[in-house]
C-alpha cells in the first residue's frame, strides 16, 4: 500500500454524485485529505463547470491529483485533458487503473458513474492511488506532452 496521502481534489456532475459521495468517504477513511469541488446534489448541472475547477486546481499545482466523475466519464475526461500538466485517464477498469499510473502517471483519475458501480469504483480509486509511476522511458514519453502546442 502506498504510504501517499496526498491530498485529492474531487468533482463530478449530477449523474455521478452519488457515486462522489462514496469515493469522498473511501478517501477519508483512507486517511486522504478531499477537497470536493461538487456538484452537492442530483440536480442537473453542467459537467465541464465542475471538470474545469478540477483540471485547473491539478494544472496549476494547487492539488497533486484530482478525480472526475460524470456519467460516462467521457466529457470529465475531454475538459481535463485540455489543461497543462493534466494527464487524465478515463478508468472503468482495474488494468486501466493501474496501468494509467505505471506507465503514464496519470495526475486526474476519470471514471463513469452510469457506467461501474461503487465496488468497483472503489477498486479503481485503490489501484489508482497504489500503483507507482514506473519512470524511465515512460518519463521521457510524458515530457513530450508538454512540448504540444
Amino acid at each position: 500500500m502506498s504510504n501517499d496521502k496526498a491530498p485529492v481534489i474531487i468533482g463530478c456532475d449530477h449523474a455521478a454524485y452519488a457515486l462522489k459521495e462514496i469515493i469522498k468517504a473511501y478517501l477519508s477513511d483512507r486517511g486522504i485529505d478531499v477537497e470536493d469541488a461538487g456538484t452537492f446534489s442530483e440536480d442537473s448541472v453542467d459537467y465541464p463547470d465542475f471538470g474545469i475547477k478540477v483540471a485547473s486546481a491539478v494544472s496549476e499545482g494547487a492539488f497533486a491529483r484530482g478525480i472526475l466523475i460524470c456519467g460516462t466519464g467521457i466529457g470529465m475526461s475531454m475538459v481535463a485533458n485540455r489543461f497543462p500538466h493534466v494527464r487524465a485517464a478515463l478508468c472503468n477498469d482495474l488494468f486501466s487503473a493501474a496501468m494509467c499510473k505505471k506507465h503514464n502517471n496519470a495526475n486526474v483519475l476519470v471514471m463513469g458513474g452510469r457506467v461501474i458501480g461503487d465496488v468497483l469504483a472503489r477498486e479503481i480509486v485503490k489501484a489508482w492511488l497504489e500503483t507507482p509511476f514506473e519512470g524511465g522511458r515512460h518519463q521521457a514519453r510524458l515530457e513530450k506532452f508538454d512540448t504540444v502546442g
